[in-house]
């Protein structure tokens, strides 16, 4: 039997509008229909399909056994996580050797910091995968200031609020163009790394970009906590004619 294929599809940031002609179709189409979503909860990308998938698609939710409970740097965290990741390529693998296609629903782009690319790896030379890229939430959130992010040679960084403190400092103090993403219970931390590097009055706070309820700030004006979905951008202002 010719195997079917995984196909990890990227929804963009969060507005049907802004996903991709094949990702629409494929999502159409599709017979099986996976999706990460945390315990309890229905999960941001089903979401952002709702409505797109046929009556009779079959779907799969693909529950996390672990989000914010220990720390990500703790052994049993990995441990937890690899176990995971290789039942749902397990359950995928059995669609496919049946013969059927099956999409993974992925927040914005698969291959930048996506959970799919942890099954991606896994399902290589063990059935067909293939990816459809999407828009990512950076992009959006970028787009949502009206201000470009790149001018001429401008270098931008992508930094994870997780990091070490010294080393937000360290990167946010030389580079030009700036995102943060993974903010959450880091904020304080970021507080503090955008003020020792003396960059926090060009950050902005972009909530929920591209989604219904996004909201722009000057970073300056943000209290003691942010919603999930916050992107930090600080803008280049490179070489220009």
């Amino acid at each position: 039997m010719t195997p079917g294929t995984i196909h990890g599809v990227g929804l963009g940031p969060g507005s049907q509008d802004l996903m991709s002609v094949r990702a629409d179709r494929l999502i159409r189409g599709a017979t099986h229909v996976a999706y990460f979503r945390k315990k309890g909860r229905r999960g941001h990308a089903r979401s952002i399909v709702e409505g797109l998938l046929a009556p009779d698609a079959i779907e799969i939710p693909l529950e996390y056994p672990v989000t914010t409970e220990i720390p990500f740097d703790d052994p049993l965290y990995n441990e937890l996580l690899a176990a995971f990741y290789e039942n749902s390529v397990a359950q995928l693998r059995e669609i496919a050797e049946a013969g059927c296609d099956a999409v993974v629903l992925c927040e914005g782009d698969p291959f930048f910091y996506g959970s799919f690319m942890h099954l991606y790896t896994r399902l290589q030379g063990r059935v067909p995968v293939e990816v459809v890229p999407g828009i990512t939430g950076m992009s959006a959130a970028w787009t949502a200031t009206g201000q470009p992010v790149t001018w001429g040679d401008d270098i931008m960084t992508v930094l994870m609020g997780t990091l070490p403190e010294a080393t937000l400092v360290e990167h946010i103090a030389r580079t030009d163009a700036l995102v943060v993403m993974k903010i959450g219970r880091n904020l304080a931390k970021l507080q503090r790394a955008l003020a020792e590097a003396g960059r926090e009055q060009e950050a902005w706070l972009i909530e929920y970009a591209a989604m219904p309820q996004q909201r722009i700030r000057p970073f300056r004006e943000v209290g003691d906590s942010v919603p999930y979905f916050s992107i930090v951008v600080i803008h280049g202002n490179g070489r220009r004619p």
